[in-house]
């Protein structure tokens, strides 16, 4: 299990053995038949102030570990702990007030926007739940808010159906950060945006940070957008952690070969640079009946017979740099 050395920063947010399994029912009295092993042993800590980049391909549990953090979905066993606090074991008051230093911005911005309220309220209705300020106060902090997004005052008297998809984002954003938060899910903020309002979108997160002294855990399946804002990067595979270090090192020198395959598979601008790509064979298998020992063995180009049997620990291999596979450890 992952643990801080201290050398370069102190832990804001700790995972440890995180489990998330989802009942599958049939039958006349809705008994459960199997489980979808979403998230499964997943262990990870996010220092202060820093970028923690979370990769993987769709369905690999990336989203239900970000959810399952912040108690959105209750987990089904592990712990988060907050600055020291268990946040799995806090009594709903005290979990309340625990979310106004942990945020989440989602993926689909509209879908987390009332269409019947104007954006103004929705950016201040955690003000509200919170009780911070007189209603003056809340209205100068949700227009402040605003403007830190890019966003102009006469924008909170509009409704969502009424902003492009980067402006929703922003107010997302806003959103989560109207309560000044210590700590920020972003789940996947600019996979639905054109390329030119992703740069934006990941510029005012950069800018917001170091303005606000934010942790991020940036959960994303784009290699090229993670490597732009992040200072450590963690890559998932099928509910389970297979490597976590540095953005530097891990471009540098990916060990795991699922990171390697991700790797080759990052576009290069350059179209007479050729690059030798790593093609997997087979589909991601089904978290409903994942494989024996390293659930990327049925994939992976280079396994041995010892990958088909024995399930890899999550081990450090290298000053902090974790991987999970047999052929580095």
């Amino acid at each position: 299990m992952p643990t801080n050395n201290n050398q370069n920063g102190e832990v804001l947010v700790k995972v440890n053995n995180l489990v998330k399994y989802f009942p599958v029912r049939a039958g006349l009295f809705q008994r459960v038949v199997n489980h979808v092993k979403a998230v499964d042993d997943v262990s990870f800590f996010v220092r202060k102030g820093e970028t923690l980049g979370l990769v993987g391909e769709s369905g690999c549990g990336k989203t239900t570990v970000g959810r399952t953090m912040l108690r959105l979905i209750e987990p089904t066993s592990g712990a988060v702990t907050f600055e020291g606090r268990d946040v799995f074991s806090m009594k709903p008051r005290e979990l309340k007030v625990a979310r106004r230093d942990m945020q989440i911005i989602f993926q689909d911005p509209y879908a987390s926007l009332d269409p019947r309220v104007p954006i103004g309220e929705s950016v201040m209705e955690g003000l509200h739940i919170h009780r911070i300020g007189t209603p003056k106060e809340r209205m100068d902090i949700m227009l402040e808010t605003l403007k830190k997004v890019g966003l102009e005052t006469y924008h909170s008297r509009r409704y969502p159906h009424e902003f492009s998809g980067g402006q929703r984002q922003r107010i997302g954003i806003a959103r989560a950060l109207a309560l000044r938060p210590r700590f920020i899910i972003c789940d996947e903020p600019v996979s639905a945006l054109d390329v030119s309002i992703q740069s934006q979108v990941l510029n005012i997160l950069k800018d917001l940070q170091a303005e606000f002294g934010l942790t991020y855990l940036f959960i994303a399946h784009n290699l090229s957008v993670v490597e732009h804002v992040s200072n450590r990067v963690a890559v998932m595979y099928l509910g389970k952690m297979v490597e976590m270090t540095s953005r530097e090192e891990l471009f540098r020198n990916p060990l795991h070969p699922y990171t390697q395959a991700l790797m080759s598979a990052i576009p290069v601008p350059n179209p007479r640079l050729k690059r030798q790509r790593t093609i997997l064979k087979g589909d991601v298998p089904s978290p409903l009946n994942p494989p024996k020992g390293c659930r990327f063995h049925p994939r992976c180009p280079v396994a041995i017979e010892r990958c088909a049997h024995e399930e890899p620990p999550f081990v450090e291999v290298s000053p902090d740099h974790w991987a999970a596979c047999h052929l580095v450890q």
